[in-house]
């Protein structure tokens, strides 16, 4: 049984275009991820953009809900249809068809292919929508449809935009449930609700009120992993065979019994590792901000609950497998990028596992000092920072026969998720506020003719401000859109163009909508609509250079780290290039220059380069590399240097890897969990920061007098070291002043270079009872050094006495404290309190 083909087979048997499920990550600002299967199809609802031919479509839609409005994550496992990661398959009309073939569709696809009894299938729809009443009247009977209100069977997207009545089909699982909630509509278990047909027929405004939209559109979702359950005869989601074959790996790991009353863990477990793998295969990296955070809190939540089955060390890259096995089939990314998936989850799970040793401390220190309740607070901090879900805190408690606080725990619980709310602010992308379908309507997509050519005389089709609303004429900065355009826009790491337009300076070129749009800055001048417009790309060559040897680099890095190396994000300009990639650990030097030397090697080869068309089969049968997360259509544009480097690429490149000049690596470093960077440069930079080192190069022979620097930089630091030896000796050896308060033996002293402890240390050795308290200024900073020995004076009391007088902070033990980021002006006020806190406490 393959419910998914099934699904997809039926609709484009009914003519409808197939699309590909689109990446997680949404090109909407105001989602973080996918959540619904309409979601790739929302620029054509909403008008942005004109409706595709054939204007029907079907999908089945990878969507991911871990907070907001949509999903309350804490009841992923504990009930029967939560899920983060699910699967929504959908047919969609932007004009085609209504109700009456949706209707008829869907009865069609769950009597005929899926073969459900009518007697199990219940029908609603809104209130007034006597049509769709109607409609399902005439082919099921009448007592089968429920007629429900606007919070059941009324769509809408928010307060203004596309939105309509629906119709929504259950499946009724039987009297076996028989809870308060089991009705039509309800929370309940019996009336599973499996398909939601959209009727978008009408345009809200602010006031609230509807307008009937020219053209009808149609939005349906049928959630794939409750259409399993109810195929294999089970009641709950994570009983079918897309859940129970991690289950029953979980339950052979841990040495558990699953028992679905008591196996909670166990659905948290197979539900997070699904999400997990797609979420590292999109491109998407513990991090601890963003959808990176999102990502690592999956992990960590599933693993928390792995502790509660007993599992101490990393498991769940061992259900990597068992995601492959179920999914890889129709989602090719897994299985290639197993390796990457097991590597980087394992190091993510083995940081996590250190984290709750650390909890375990936590735990112990506040349990010392319990009696009989537990710190809420505490609690809800091993759950916030290190993981503890609630009931591993109340099992551990139960021996002690200890309860937490839980009001306490509840209040730092609800701070936290209203601070969440707070944040809530989406991907945090730039806006497309433009409405752009009337212009493709009537041009289409603009022509990009920048891979052969920097020069155009093209004509100006639309013209917008910086609010993007659309003007005549353009007097102050804004947008220009061009018929045919040279300006590559920013897209897939590299920046864009930048130039003129009729002598306007073009700032940068962005993509809306696939259409290119070029931003102008705009002094004394003016551009007409169209006005013919004679376009000049500047700094072109060098971003292609940065960006040619962006694709050098990856195919080095996988030479030496391996194929485990995927591309995470870059960037390349004129001056330079960044490249994220994924990999554990830091390169070692001797691996980073050999990467550096394959670059310049191929540089060196004079390779020529070769761009071409191909479907994405083809591609990747010649080997081509995609970049994580890029959504692509059926042809792809294929960039290839010989055989050292073939990737999908809509950018534009050098003709020869000898133009670059030469490569070099300027930086490494972290960029999250997993993810490294490296920075470089080639071309004019790679040139201007050769002769920089060459000048510095000169100028160390200089100063150091010696034409061999490295033996010029010897001889210095052994200097150095012989200068801090005759110090040290000269200040440990030094007799210091010593006074007396009444008996006790007093140093006050300031001393700016030497081994300060081991100068108290000399002076504590000759005395029985002694104060010390020297005073040091380092880098025009105050410090204080307080030992005490044999006497009634604490060195950590004084310290903080006299610490405030010069703005310092420290504070140490009883025998020896220290203090440091002071005032140098104030030190003697400072020597003065001392000597009277001495006289008040000796």
């Amino acid at each position: 049984m393959n419910i998914r083909k099934d699904f997809i087979e039926f609709f484009t048997s009914k003519k409808h275009q197939l699309y590909k499920s689109s990446p997680l990550i949404p090109d909407d600002e105001s989602l973080m991820f996918i959540n619904a299967g309409m979601v790739p199809f929302k620029d054509i609802f909403t008008g942005k953009i004109p409706t595709p031919n054939p204007d029907m479509a079907t999908s089945c839609q990878l969507c991911l809900r871990t907070g907001g409005k949509h999903n309350d994550l804490e009841n992923v496992g504990y009930t029967n249809r939560h899920h983060t990661l699910f699967e929504m398959l959908g047919n969609f009309s932007f004009g085609s068809y209504f109700k009456k073939e949706a209707i008829e569709y869907s009865y069609e696809f769950l009597t005929q292919t899926l073969k459900l009894d009518l007697d199990k299938l219940w029908f609603t729809v809104y209130d007034d929508d006597d049509e769709a009443f109607n409609l399902w009247a005439d082919i099921v009977p009448k007592d089968r449809i429920k007629r429900l209100g606007k919070k059941d069977n009324f769509w809408q997207m928010g307060n203004s935009g596309p939105c309509g009545p629906c119709s929504e089909i259950f499946y009724d699982q039987g009297d076996k449930f028989n809870s308060s909630e089991d009705y039509l509509g309800g929370e309940g278990d019996r009336f599973l609700e499996i398909w939601n047909l959209v009727f978008m027929q009408y345009e809200m405004h602010p006031n609230g009120g509807l307008t009937p939209l020219k053209k009808p559109y149609i939005d349906t979702g049928m959630g794939l992993e409750r259409v399993y359950a109810i195929m294999e005869n089970v009641h709950s989601n994570f009983e079918s065979s897309l859940f129970m074959p991690i289950i029953k790996h979980i339950e052979k790991l841990s040495n558990v019994e699953y028992i679905y009353d008591k196996g909670s863990s166990f659905r948290v477990i197979a539900d997070h590792i699904r999400a997990i793998c797609f979420m590292l295969s999109e491109g998407i990296t513990f991090d601890k901000d963003g959808r990176g955070y999102v990502l690592r809190r999956l992990l960590r939540r599933a693993v928390r609950h792995g502790y509660l089955l007993g599992f101490r060390e990393s498991f769940l890259f061992l259900l990597v497998d068992d995601v492959i096995a179920i999914m890889g089939d129709t989602y090719e990314s897994l299985e290639e990028k197993e390796k990457f998936l097991k590597e980087n989850i394992k190091l993510e799970e083995e940081r996590f596992f250190a984290t709750i040793e650390n909890g375990m401390k936590l735990f112990n220190k506040e349990l010392e000092t319990t009696k009989d309740i537990f710190s809420g607070e505490v609690a809800f901090k091993l759950y916030d920072t290190y993981g503890f879900p609630l009931d591993l805190t109340e099992d551990m408690l139960i021996k002690n026969n200890i309860k937490i606080d839980i009001e306490a725990y509840d209040k730092a619980m609800q701070n936290q998720k209203e601070k969440a709310r707070a944040n809530w602010s989406g991907s945090g992308e730039a806006s497309k506020s433009a409405n752009f379908k009337e212009i493709i309507d009537s041009f289409g997509i603009n022509e990009f003719i920048g891979y052969e050519n920097n020069t155009s005389t093209s004509k100006i089709i639309s013209l917008y401000d910086n609010e993007f609303n659309s003007v005549n004429s353009l007097a102050i900065d804004g947008w220009v859109l061009l018929d045919k355009t040279p300006f590559y826009a920013e897209s897939g790491g590299q920046v864009g163009d930048k130039g003129s337009i009729n002598d306007i300076e073009v700032i940068d070129t962005k993509k809306f909508f696939e259409l290119n749009l070029s931003q102008v800055r705009i002094n004394n001048a003016k551009l007409e609509l169209q006005d013919t417009a004679i376009c000049k790309v500047e700094q072109r060559d060098e971003v292609k250079k940065h960006h040619s040897a962006t694709h050098l680099l990856q195919s080095a890095l996988r030479e030496i780290l391996g194929d485990g190396v995927h591309q995470a994000g870059s960037y390349n300009d004129a001056n330079r290039l960044r490249f994220d990639f994924t990999y554990p650990k830091a390169i070692e030097n001797q691996e980073l220059q050999q990467i550096e030397n394959i670059v310049n090697e191929n540089i060196f080869k004079s390779i020529d380069l070769s761009t071409e068309e191909l479907s994405i089969d083809e591609a990747k049968k010649k080997g081509a590399i995609a970049m994580f997360g890029e959504k692509y259509g059926d042809m792809v544009r294929v960039v290839s240097f010989d055989k050292e480097s073939i990737e999908f690429c809509g950018g534009t490149h050098i003709e020869n890897t000898s133009k670059i000049g030469s490569f070099i690596i300027t930086k490494q470093s972290s960029v999250s969990s997993g993810v490294r960077r490296i920075e470089a440069i080639c071309g004019k930079s790679a040139n201007a920061y050769m002769k920089d080192v060459l000048n510095k190069y000169q100028e160390a022979k200089f100063e150091l007098k010696n034409e061999n620097i490295i033996e010029g930089i010897l001889k210095l630091k052994e200097n150095i070291k012989e200068l801090k030896t005759k110090l040290k000796n000269n200040n440990s050896t030094k007799e210091l002043k010593v006074s007396k308060i009444k008996d006790l033996n007093i140093i006050i002293e300031q001393i700016d270079d030497g081994n300060i402890k081991e100068i108290i240390d000399i002076q504590k050795n000759k005395y029985e009872n002694i104060v010390i308290v020297i005073f040091q200024v380092e880098k025009e900073k105050a410090k204080i050094f307080c030992s005490c020995k044999n006497t009634n004076i604490k060195a950590n009391s004084l310290v903080k006495e006299i610490s405030p007088i010069l703005n310092a902070r420290g504070g140490g033990k009883d025998s020896f404290a220290t203090a440091g980021g002071g005032d140098v002006d104030k030190i003697n006020d400072a020597k003065m309190e001392v000597i009277k806190y001495i006289e008040s406490n000796s």
